[in-house]
């Protein structure tokens, strides 16, 4: 398989399964969107990797297959994966640093355990891990380091995200809602799993969504580069997703916050127009 065979595959993958960045990524320059696809794709391989195992320790084993791989295409010797081989080229077109995709695979193991965040500090570690990381390396891609600038909005849109999974994540016994939050409501996670609590679990929301606002607030005193902006504009559909998960008649149980493409659309052009999320 040709490495254009291994980029359209990658990019068929983000489509499906990661469509907001996908669509940001039609925002940078088509040379660089392969790019962009073969890091979305790795992003969405080691995410899904706790919805693959029950027990943590095969998740750590799947993890370290990936960071081996990692380290391999790095070297030129990509594993026979249209991921991997991806990677292996961006790898060799980009200076890509070693460090953040081993913060993005040691907050995925967190995902495969049963580790709770004991308070929105500890949780702020992970977003940032994740979606502030993923944020730093799509802005290389681009051609810039934008360092803490990504940091407020990379946490903003993870928070996000996990507020619209909270119904998946309790079907498997799991949430990242902290804990001090939800003893101040007298809601443990073993609420949240068996679908109870839900009034309660709405405050814990509402707190958790005004923080990730906050956070979309602080990050304005950041200034992105043009150039790097595609790799930040997921999270500017995060403040309609937050403003559903908060809506009066919203039931974290039993909806779930979606966008038509065309609103997400609109407010991606918005916010690359404006340079502002």
């Amino acid at each position: 398989m040709s490495i254009e065979q291994a980029f359209a595959a990658c990019e068929e993958t983000v489509k499906r399964f990661d469509p907001d960045r996908y669509w940001a990524s039609l925002f940078a320059p088509a040379e660089k969107r392969p790019l962009l696809f073969a890091l979305y794709a790795f992003n969405h391989e080691i995410a899904r990797v706790a919805e693959a195992v029950r027990e943590p320790m095969l998740g750590a084993i799947r993890l370290q297959w990936w960071r081996d791989a990692m380290t391999e295409a790095r070297e030129g010797r990509p594993r026979t994966h249209d991921v991997v081989r991806a990677m292996a080229a961006a790898f060799a077109r980009t200076r890509l640093p070693e460090e953040p995709f081993e913060r993005m695979l040691a907050a995925r193991e967190l995902d495969a355990g049963a580790e709770l965040f004991a308070d929105m500090a500890a949780l702020e570690i992970y977003a940032d891990a994740t979606s502030g990381t993923l944020m730093r390396l799509a802005a290389i891609v681009l051609g810039e380091d934008i360092g803490d600038g990504a940091r407020d909005i990379g946490i903003a849109h993870a928070l996000t995200g996990l507020l619209r999974a909270i119904p998946y994540r309790a079907a498997r016994n799991k949430t990242y809602l902290p804990l001090d939050m939800l003893a101040a409501e007298k809601l443990s996670p073993e609420d949240i799993f068996a679908g109870q609590g839900g009034d309660k679990l709405k405050t814990v929301m509402k707190r958790i969504a005004q923080h990730a606002r906050e956070k979309l607030a602080s990050a304005r005193r950041f200034s992105i580069p043009s150039a790097a902006f595609p790799a930040v504009l997921p999270a500017s559909v995060s403040k309609a997703y937050l403003g559903q998960l908060t809506g009066a008649g919203f039931d974290p149980f039993r909806d779930r916050a979606e966008l038509p493409l065309w609103r997400r659309q609109i407010a991606m052009v918005r916010a690359n127009l404006t340079g502002r999320i």
